[in-house]
């Protein structure tokens, strides 16, 4: 076989399969519902309770300084 009818195949696969693709259109968008809206699973955090607002905000401000450098190893900026 020759290497143009070789390409000619392998453009005609190419374009084969491109006719193939299905249309991608969006059915049913469902709206996002506030973070501290969870519901209340086996993985919850102990400090967190669900629908309470300031309780998901400390919860975030306490996981966020347990990232923080300065405040694992007690240093000070």
């Amino acid at each position: 076989m020759s290497r143009a009818a070789i390409a000619g195949l392998a453009a005609l696969c190419l374009v084969l399969a491109a006719c193939s693709e299905k249309p991608q259109t969006a059915t049913h968008r469902k709206a996002d519902g506030h973070a501290y809206d969870g519901p209340a699973t086996a993985f919850t955090a102990a400090g967190w309770k669900p629908g309470n607002e300031s309780s998901w905000e400390a919860q975030m401000r306490s996981r966020s300084q347990g990232q923080n450098e300065y405040s694992r190893t007690g240093a000070m900026p």
